[in-house]
């Protein structure tokens, strides 16, 4: 509300509506009994509650903050460098998805989740190489020189692959990888067996990413095709020189020769 008010910042309705449904979603995913199946019970409930976050909750907070907010607070003097570094496509490309894999593994995860302390570590550093992952898709600070639609399009496409394995795995896998889930399957869902719960974990994630990743393509398309249709009929002026009185307009590649 304090930003809302603030006539420092320029807050939209949608801006207000991505807010608070992340909110919601967030409450939901941490705050009632749904954390507790998710953490003791169920290992599908808690890939959903890692999908909701990372594909759902972290893209709309993103969207929600106002430019002004972003420039104050994360792009300024003391922060270039690091955020710059973190942010860069390819490394965070690479972090997050990579890091996400390598923790559904199953042998890493049991480990993970046997030591609170280095799960809430594992979950800290998950969290941050999401933002900087959607900071490249969504480039909410103009300021920022990020990837072209086209690049965009290609990097959501190579998010998507990196973590088909490990989704593609859990589907098919007829298995039981976790012990403290292999405990108590039943508990909850008659007949919910351990191997139906990592196929459903490992469909949720795919579902979950693929859908994210997908209307996010949709917007990034949108744009594209709204900056094109701008575009038709203008003159570039970066490609025309001027050649004693002569104009002479250079297509991009004769450029890139020069």
């Amino acid at each position: 509300m304090k930003v809302i008010r603030s006539p420092l910042y320029q807050v939209s309705g949608n801006q207000i509506f991505y807010f608070f449904t992340a909110m919601i979603f967030l409450f939901f995913i941490k705050a009632t009994p749904f954390d507790v199946i998710g953490t003791y019970y169920l290992f599908s409930v808690h890939t959903l509650q890692m999908s909701l976050t990372y594909f759902i909750v972290i893209p709309l907070l993103i969207l929600s903050l106002p430019t002004n907010l972003l420039r104050q607070y994360v792009w300024h003097h003391q922060t270039k460098f690091i955020v710059t570094l973190l942010s860069h496509p390819w490394m965070s490309l690479i972090t997050f998805n990579g890091f996400l894999s390598i923790y559904f593994i199953p042998s890493v995860f049991t480990f993970v989740q046997s030591n609170l302390l280095l799960s809430v570590v594992v979950h800290v550093i998950l969290f941050i190489s999401a933002v900087f992952m959607w900071f490249v898709i969504i480039n909410p600070i103009p300021e920022i020189k990020g990837l072209s639609y086209m690049l965009r399009a290609f990097y959501i496409f190579l998010a998507s692959v990196i973590l088909l394995p490990i989704g593609f795995f859990y589907v098919v896998v007829q298995i039981a990888h976790f012990p403290m889930y292999e405990a108590v399957a039943g508990a909850l869902i008659p007949g919910f067996t351990a191997v139906y719960d990592q196929q459903a974990a490992g469909g949720l994630l795919k579902i979950l990413q693929l859908g994210s990743y997908s209307y996010a393509l949709l917007i990034i398309a949108f744009k594209w095709g709204r900056l094109e249709q701008s575009r038709e009929g203008q003159v570039d002026e970066e490609n025309i020189r001027y050649v004693r009185g002569v104009v002479i307009h250079l297509d991009k590649d004769d450029k890139n020769k020069r």
